[in-house]
Formats: C-alpha cells, sequence, structure tokens
C-alpha cells in the first residue's frame, strides 16, 4: 500500500496533498516538530505525527518509516536523498520529483549556497508560491503516486 509522507513544518502544499490521498484513498503522515502549529485532518487516513523537538527529527522519523512503495513531499534535499536511498519516490512542493539522477548536483548546490551564506552572502529565499507551481505540484503528485503504485 502507498502512503504519502509529508515534511510538514513547512509543506505549503499540505491541503493538495490532502485531496489526492482523499481522492485516491491514500495514507497520509504528515511529520512535524510542533514549531509550527498544523491543524489535524478529521479524515482517518491522514496521520499527525508530532516528534520531538530538534534539528531533523522529523526528517528521521520520515527516513525510518517510509518504505519503497512511498512517496515522501519535501523541499528538504538531504531528506529526498535519504528516502530515494530507501528507493521511494520524493517530490519537492513546487512538482520537481527528486530522483536519482539530480539529486546528487542539488546536494552540492545547497552546500555552496550554504558555504555563501557561511561568508555573508545572500542567497535569497524560495519565491512565493504560485497557482502553476500548485498545479505543477498536483499533476506530478498523482504522477508519482500512480509510479509507487505500479512498483516502478
Amino acid at each position: 500500500m502507498t502512503d504519502i509522507y509529508v515534511d510538514g513544518d513547512a509543506c505549503p502544499v499540505r491541503e493538495e496533498v490532502y485531496r489526492v490521498a482523499e481522492r485516491l484513498g491514500l495514507g497520509v503522515f504528515v511529520v512535524a516538530n510542533g514549531s509550527r502549529p498544523i491543524r489535524p485532518s478529521p479524515n482517518p487516513r491522514i496521520r499527525l505525527v508530532i516528534v520531538e523537538e530538534g534539528a531533523d527529527k522529523a526528517d528521521d522519523w520520515i527516513a525510518e518509516h517510509i518504505t519503497a512503495a512511498d512517496v515522501c513531499v519535501t523541499a528538504d534535499i538531504p531528506l529526498a536523498s535519504r528516502c530515494l536511498a530507501k528507493g521511494a519516490r520524493a517530490l519537492s512542493p513546487i512538482g520537481k520529483p527528486w530522483m536519482p539522477n539530480n539529486i546528487g548536483n542539488a546536494l552540492a548546490g545547497r552546500e555552496v549556497s550554504r558555504h555563501l551564506r557561511e561568508l555573508g552572502v545572500s542567497t535569497g529565499g524560495p519565491p512565493p508560491m504560485t497557482r502553476q507551481d500548485r498545479s505543477r505540484f498536483l499533476s506530478a503528485l498523482d504522477t508519482e503516486v500512480q509510479a509507487a503504485r505500479r512498483g516502478s
């Protein structure tokens, strides 16, 4: 059975995930450390998992529980890499699939940005979500879920 794991604290597409999961009858785990309030869903297939506060605690929980049949929604590149290593699928909130052939470059780019920030260079943040981003995400999530269900 395919489940969707959501890196929940800063996820801008939780409602979109809920809609796809409802339509396809999937379980969802929204994993957060409680640093930002998340309203629990009344849907019993959607479970809010609150982990202890601390760096990467939510990521660790997801990486420990996700299987090759599942999909993770995250903007966190190291978490995406950990999910891919377990054979799972990973998708960014703007609909970019994380794949074995693009995760290495993404990790390297993240390190370059981190180094630049340490030097005091502003690297900016992600742009605000657009309607097109949400549409692309919905389409990509459907594609990833269907591929996970087929085991391909």
